[in-house]
Formats: structure tokens, C-alpha cells, sequence
């Protein structure tokens, strides 16, 4: 008996560099050995009590629907989020999606039809080359390099990558994988490149609160005269160590944009309604001493990492200024492999590391296979730990 055949979209969707090794690690469990997890953001920060209050204080009789946009208390406590940082959104400008996935998916669809294309700066979040496929457009991708810390190359190199399809371009500030915060300059530079083209400047902003040694943020949504070109996609997944609440946001004061996304988000019916009030009463409550408090511990666990992996030989990256990640290239032939080698065949006293292989995290072939990506997202012990898993498995694997 025959079947259909799957879809192209289907068949040509990326496994997910972060998750793809997830059989190799199980299977490490199963045999009784201990896996640090550096492959995937997942903090191992308590997620704030006032989170947990707020769905308390809020639960319904009946679990029902919710708004498409968003509950109003959400949308305005994401408002004096913003105000604080002396940015002024109204509530008309904010929908509230199932996760910062469907946000950048939801600004994929509402700029581009199938076939145009989106500018990106690769190494970018893997993910991004899985929403492209689902949304049928085209990710272009201008290369940056480990050599000046991934910031961008010369604004000419990248408007030689725009064309008649082009329709976006597309940021992530500050930067997964790499941890790179854009300067004010490089933004207000794409900013200028995109208004002359006539073409949307998308911002995935979802670590903006991640910034090192004194580094600030800026934003998208403080560019004057952008206000009909901008969109921001964000999370409450990181900042308030929630992944699983599946919560995001898109902004934008594009009055005609806007209208389409209420569009999509009325199509999927509405987000998730018990987290939104816990979400709505972290972003009231939760001030600036929340905010130091964690940049130090991520500071903390970055510099676990310089001081554990930034001297060995083979091994260069450049200090990540934000966000919790660091893209680093490391003396192997294929990342993939090394990744996988650590979960099958090292251990030490019962413990080894996962890791991302970071080739997927390009959209160009061949790059990243020297590379992986390593999340700093577990306490100083465990990332001291977890790291010297590498760095032997690395000296172990090359005399092999």
C-alpha cells in the first residue's frame, strides 16, 4: 500500500543543532551517567515566586479563552517595562504570542510572502532557519566573524546582499549565539540602510536585559523617525527564567502591521492565559535590583567561562558583552562529531557535557564546523565542572 509523500517544507526543515543530540543524551542517562546541559538556554535560576503568585492570585473557575492580543494587564505592565527604560509603547502596539518562536514567525509572515527574503547575521539562533521554512521565505545570510567578537562587517558588504525581494532585515541584540551586543552606531547603520531601501528592521530582543561589564542596550524602538519600519520580538522565557511558560511578544507602532498580526493571532485563537498573569505581575513587580542581581550571576558564570576554556591552545572566542552564550572555536575537524563523542564514548567520574555544534547556527554551508556554541546557563560549580569535561575530552579526542 502506497501513502502521500510529505511535504518540501517538511522534508527540508532543519534538525535543530540544540536539540538533535537529545537520543545521544538519554541514552548517557540510561547507562547512569550525569549530563551538564550547555547545548540549550535553559537557566537553572528559580523563576521569580511573584510569577507563581500572580497565576495564583488570578485562577479561574473556568480555564477559558483569552484575548488574541493578550490579556490588557500583560500588555500594560509590558508598557511600564518599557516606560522604565524611558521608551514609550502604548498597549496598541503589543500582542501577546505563545512563546518568542511564534512572535518571530508571526513578523516573518506579516512582512514577507513566500520567496522574498530576510537579512540575517549568522552566526544567528538556529531556530530562525526553521521559522524561515515554515514561513516559505529565504534567510540571507552576511557572515560575521569570531575574530572582532561576530559585530558586523562593513554596512557595503551588507548592502551588496539586498535585492528586489529583500524585504527585512533581521537583528538579534544582544546576539544568540555569540553574545554580541550591537553598538548604538551599528544599529542607527542598519536603521539608515533599511529606511533607504524601504525595508522593515526586525529585532529579536529578548536579551536585552543581559549586558556585561557596564554595556548598555539599545533598542529598536529608540530609533526616531523608524517608528513605522520597526518590529520587536521578545520572551519572558529568559529574563524571568520562564521557558515554560511560553510567552512572548511582538511590538510595533505600525498601525497597518499591527492589524495584520491580530490577523494571525486570532487564527491560532489566543496565548496561553494562566502565565500571562504571572507574567503581567513579574513585569509590574520586578524592578531594577531583579535586574543587577541577575547580570551579576550571569557575569559570574561567564567569566567561569574565561577563566576555564580562555587559555587553552586551540581554542579562540572573544569575551562574550551579553546574553548568556559564547560561540567558540575549538582544534576539531567536526563539531558534530566532538558533540556527539561526548556523549557516547567520555565521562569523567560518571559525568560528561553536551554541547551545540555550532554549523547549525549558519545558513551558509560549511561554516561553524570548527565552532560550538556553549549556554553558561548553571551555577559557577556545575559550569567549572562541566567545562573541564570539555576541555579534557577535547585533549582525549585529539590524541585519538
Amino acid at each position: 500500500m502506497s501513502f502521500p509523500g510529505t511535504s518540501d517544507r517538511a522534508r527540508s526543515i532543519q534538525a535543530s543543532p540544540i536539540r538533535k543530540l537529545a537520543t545521544l543524551a538519554d541514552k548517557a542517562k540510561e547507562d547512569g551517567i550525569h549530563v551538564y546541559h550547555l547545548n540549550i538556554g535553559q537557566p537553572d535560576v528559580h523563576t521569580p515566586v511573584e510569577f507563581w503568585d500572580g497565576i495564583h492570585d488570578s485562577t479561574p473557575e473556568v480555564l477559558a479563552y483569552g484575548p488574541s492580543l493578550g490579556i490588557p494587564e500583560l500588555r500594560d505592565a509590558i508598557c511600564g517595562y518599557y516606560e522604565r527604560s524611558d521608551i514609550e509603547i502604548e498597549r496598541k502596539n503589543v500582542l501577546i504570542t505563545t512563546g518568542g518562536s511564534e512572535a518571530v514567525m508571526f513578523a516573518m509572515m506579516a512582512t514577507c510572502d513566500p520567496g522574498d527574503e530576510v537579512i540575517c547575521f549568522e552566526p544567528f539562533y538556529t531556530n530562525y532557519n526553521g521559522f524561515a521554512t515554515l514561513s516559505s521565505i529565504k534567510l540571507t545570510p552576511v557572515t560575521c566573524n569570531v575574530e572582532n567578537g561576530f559585530h558586523l562587517p562593513p554596512m557595503e558588504e551588507i548592502e551588496s546582499k539586498i535585492n528586489d525581494r529583500t524585504r527585512a532585515i533581521l537583528v538579534c541584540n544582544p546576539n544568540n549565539p555569540t553574545g554580541t551586543i550591537l553598538t548604538r552606531e551599528e544599529v542607527e547603520s542598519l536603521a539608515d540602510l533599511a529606511s533607504r531601501h524601504d525595508l522593515f528592521l526586525m529585532a529579536d530582543e529578548v536579551y536585552r536585559d543581559f549586558t556585561f561589564d557596564g554595556r548598555t542596550h539599545y533598542s529598536i524602538l529608540e530609533l526616531p523617525g523608524m517608528e513605522d519600519r520597526t518590529i520587536v520580538m521578545d520572551s519572558i522565557s529568559k529574563r524571568f527564567s520562564s521557558c515554560g511558560a511560553r510567552l512572548g511578544d511582538v511590538i510595533t507602532r505600525n498601525a497597518e502591521l499591527m492589524s495584520c498580526l491580530v490577523k494571525f493571532g486570532q487564527a491560532r485563537l489566543c496565548p496561553p492565559t494562566l502565565p500571562q498573569y504571572g507574567a503581567a505581575k513579574i513585569y509590574s513587580e520586578l524592578g531594577r535590583d531583579y535586574f543587577d542581581r541577575m547580570i551579576k550571576t550571569y557575569q559570574r558564570r561567564r567569566d567561569v567561562l574565561i577563566e576555564e576554556l580562555g587559555d587553552i591552545e586551540g581554542i579562540f572566542f572573544q569575551k562574550p558583552e551579553g546574553a548568556f552564550y559564547a560561540t567558540i572555536r575549538i582544534p576539531v575537524e567536526d563539531s558534530d562529531l566532538f558533540s556527539s563523542w561526548l556523549l557516547t564514548d567520555f565521562n569523567i567520574d560518571g559525568s560528561t557535557t553536551m554541547v551545540a555544534p555550532a554549523a547549525g547556527f549558519y545558513a551558509t554551508p560549511g561554516l561553524g564546523k570548527d565552532e560550538i556554541r556553549i549556554a553558561y546557563v548553571l551555577n559557577e560549580e556545575h559550569m567549572r565542572m562541566a567545562l573541564r569535561i570539555v576541555k579534557q575530552g577535547l585533549e582525549e579526542y585529539n590524541r585519538a
